[in-house]
């Protein structure tokens, strides 16, 4: 299906917000301090904040140029703030209060009339009426002074260059150093009344809603907890994504922490007794997230995975090698993995998983549970973490030492694995049981997530063992998820389908029972991986998974990523791109009327010279099918085709007489006439081409409609049988990746896919009886780039 990556709007539909509107506020904090916002009226906002050093510091934000939203539906950068107020009411508790000598400040960064950047520091008190915890503010922004004492010390902002402001807050007792607080400090402020008037008081913010496009989203709190639910959830629909919302609620900012030998640890709550494993500004967030979700339709579902910021993991809940090496992803800074046999560990996890599912039920919301990606650790170089404390003892207290998941395993070692794995499947059973008990009687959707790319690496081939258990076998979820992209991204196709079909034998979930994540886009450089993103997913329509979820919203919004919706007709298929594979019905004869064309602009300048830019990266053909009508049988042939394909709507095949064959125009096809690609070890699929001249300078053609009967493959000028598959779209697939620098070729008779150019089919009876041939144009569709 058709996508586009917006980078800005033109021409969308747009409309108009006032400025400081309380759904576009953000949050910035330090770790380990925690903070959130949510919009909790029209024009109301509730920041809430856990503290736990005497240095927190956090901040509430409002941004001149919107970097978060999608392109289609950010607001517009507007940095003049000359003539405009803001005003609110202020209240709050466990934050200083605005008449402390290191009260609430408002940092407002910009450039002075000179250009050059600028910081100035309000004082909210000196611009306020009331007490320090309830206030009414008015910020004129023409006559705002920077400085502590005014006027004495007054610093007048420039109003016209500011790039942002924030408002500081800080816990009471702070004093600037690093030592923690003597318990967690919570606090809260709330804005109310917020109204921006006067000269610029109105920004203009795109609101395009696209129809639904079938697909579902996944969004992530440790990505966007920083922004409010509504602003988070706003983009969802109105990009056309509907049913769930896949929620990955992270891995290092939920939880509750404390100090403890040096460091903030989580899991220091006593559980057992009724403590909370959640921070109060999460469970504010994550109310209005799973509220707003129900308030627009969608269904929401809480990911939980075993993974945790390392530096606040205990060491004893930590995954480890046969060495002791404590389990560690490549992120910066790490994070680690908790053990499954670590009932300590799994305890909290429970707790967590607990939690989520008592906020969704406050919420209205059915709960959904997702286990996301359950799994032991294995480092690259095959060290497997499975020799945890705990995991030594569940394994039998002395387990053999897998030092590289890559060689070949005897049987005490693959044995220990198919343990490690009955561990694993144990753990996330006793997980979702944990969350079913919190919710009942409420009913329990609980699903897993599986990434392929890991827990069936080729290089590892027992992995499976441990990371993909038999325990997990359908029913004992109701249902599976499964992502591939790092396959998907680098074209490695073989191994995703027998990842498939590795998935399916061993784990037996029909494909209405499985969904599927597609994403992601890791770098703002990569972001060309969308167009394999995009055919991911009209391929795993094609298989009838459940629902398609795409992973994730941060890279939607930042590479302005948009799936087109189809539009179906009456028999539920897209007319743009109809297509009936059915051959032309009658011969072309030499006198059919061949035009090869491209699209290039000229411009002269008044000197004569010209300037050329070639528009098309490829021609274009267009044929005349009137010269080839010889009879009247034909002439009726051509009127019941024309009609059969609706005029133009339906493409169909066409022979092109001068230009059919791999090999030179018109021959014999060989395994060796055109070259593909070269092997990568990883890539498995290359589409057909056809070259056109030599070397740098030749256009590469591809072909979208070959003869399957006639292609012919080599690899480094071996002929290929029975390893490889013809798909849609002339795209060869093996079995197995060719091996890096192996060079593919292929041989092949094909078509051209056409489609009539006009609506109209004019032949006058009297000139065709009178040997005058009627003019029937065609023109060829472009399938692929």
């Amino acid at each position: 299906m058709a996508f586009w990556l917006a980078s800005k709007r033109n021409g969308q539909a747009s409309d108009w917000i006032r400025r400081f509107d309380p759904r576009f506020w953000t949050v910035n904090f330090p770790r380990p301090m925690m903070a959130s916002v949510v919009s909790t009226a029209p024009d109301a906002l509730r920041v809430d904040a856990s503290f736990l050093r005497k240095a927190d510091l956090g901040g509430l934000i409002w941004d001149s140029e919107d970097t978060l939203d999608h392109p289609l539906l950010a607001y517009k950068a507007d940095r003049d703030y000359a003539h405009t107020s803001l005003s609110f009411r202020w209240r709050s508790s466990g934050v200083i209060p605005l008449d402390a000598g290191n009260g609430p400040t408002l940092t407002i960064e910009g450039h002075d009339a000179t250009g050059a950047a600028r910081v100035w520091y309000v004082r909210l008190w000196n611009y306020a009426e009331g007490t320090g915890e309830d206030a009414r503010i008015t910020l004129r922004f023409s006559e705002l002074d920077g400085g502590y004492a005014l006027p004495a010390e007054a610093d007048r902002l420039w109003p016209h260059a500011i790039d942002r402001m924030f408002i500081s807050f800080c816990p009471p007792g702070s004093d600037g150093s690093a030592d923690p607080l003597p318990a967690e400090a919570e606090g809260w402020i709330e804005l109310s009344e917020i109204r921006a008037d006067g000269a610029r008081a109105m920004l203009e913010i795109g609101d395009i809603i696209l129809p639904p496009n079938g697909l579902a989203m996944a969004t992530g709190f440790d990505d966007q907890g920083v922004q409010t639910p509504a602003r988070l959830l706003r983009s969802v629909r109105q990009l056309g994504y509907r049913g769930s919302v896949v929620h990955y609620v992270g891995m290092s900012h939920y939880f509750r922490l404390a100090a403890e030998s040096g460091g903030f640890l989580t899991g220091t709550s006593p559980i057992g007794t009724g403590g909370d494993p959640l921070n109060a500004p999460t469970r504010s967030w994550h109310r209005a997230f799973f509220a707003e979700c129900m308030r627009l339709g969608f269904s929401p579902v809480a990911s939980l995975s075993y993974e945790l910021l390392d530096q606040h993991c205990p060491e004893a809940w930590k995954q480890r090698d046969h060495q002791g090496n404590p389990a560690l992803t490549g992120w910066d800074p790490p994070s680690t993995l908790l053990s499954p046999a670590n009932d300590e560990a799994m305890g909290w996890l429970q707790s967590v998983g607990a939690a989520f599912a008592q906020i969704m039920i406050e919420a209205g919301a059915p709960v959904r549970f997702q286990v996301g990606e359950p799994w032991w650790w294995c480092f690259a170089d095959g060290r497997i973490c499975i020799y945890d404390e705990a995991a030594r003892a569940a394994l039998g207290g002395s387990p053999a030492a897998i030092p590289d998941m890559r060689a070949a395993l005897d049987p005490a070692r693959t044995a220990l694995l198919d343990a490690a794995g009955a561990l694993l499947a144990r753990s996330t059973a006793d997980l979702v049981a944990a969350v079913r008990i919190a919710a009942a009687p409420q009913r329990v959707e609980a699903l897993a997530l599986v990434f392929t790319p890991t827990v069936l690496d080729a290089t590892m081939p027992e992995m499976q063992r441990a990371n993909l258990p038999v325990g997990w076998a359908f029913p004992a979820f109701d249902r599976l998820q499964v992502e591939d992209y790092d396959w998907l991204t680098a074209g490695a196709d073989s191994l995703r389908r027998r990842a498939y079909d590795t998935v399916n034998q061993r784990l037996r979930y029909p494909p209405e029972e499985q969904d599927y994540l597609a994403g992601f886009v890791l770098k703002p450089s990569q972001s060309d991986q969308w167009r394999r993103i995009d055919a991911g997913v009209d391929e795993a329509i094609a298989r009838s998974h459940h629902e398609i979820v795409v992973w994730a919203l941060p890279q939607v919004a930042r590479d302005g990523f948009v799936r087109l919706p189809p539009t179906l007709d009456a028999s539920g298929t897209d007319p743009m791109q109809a297509f009936d594979d059915v051959p032309y019905p009658l011969a072309l004869g030499r006198d059919a009327a061949v035009v090869t064309e491209f699209s290039t602009a000229i411009s002269v300048t008044a000197s004569g010279f010209e300037r050329r830019n070639s528009l098309w990266s490829n021609a274009r053909l267009r044929f005349d099918l009137g010269p080839g009508i010889r009879s009247e049988e034909e002439l009726g042939a051509l009127i019941a085709f024309f009609r059969a394909r609706r005029g133009p709507a339906r493409g169909f095949l066409l022979r092109d007489p001068s230009d059919f064959s791999s090999k030179g125009m018109t021959g014999v096809p060989s395994p060796l006439d055109q070259r593909l690609g070269s092997g990568d070890g990883v890539n498995a699929a290359f589409p057909l081409v056809k070259r056109y001249g030599e070397g740098k300078e030749a256009q590469v053609r591809r072909i979208t409609r070959p003869l399957a009967e006639s292609l012919l493959v080599s690899i480094d000028g071996a002929a290929q049988l029975g390893n490889w598959s013809l798909g849609p779209m002339g795209m060869l697939t093996f079995d197995d990746a060719p091996p890096a620098g192996a060079v593919v070729r292929a041989g092949f008779l094909f078509d051209v896919p056409v489609r009539f150019a006009d609506d109209q089919l004019e032949i006058a009876g009297a000139s065709f009886a009178a040997g005058e041939a009627p003019s029937v144009p065609v023109v060829e569709i472009r399938e692929a780039a």
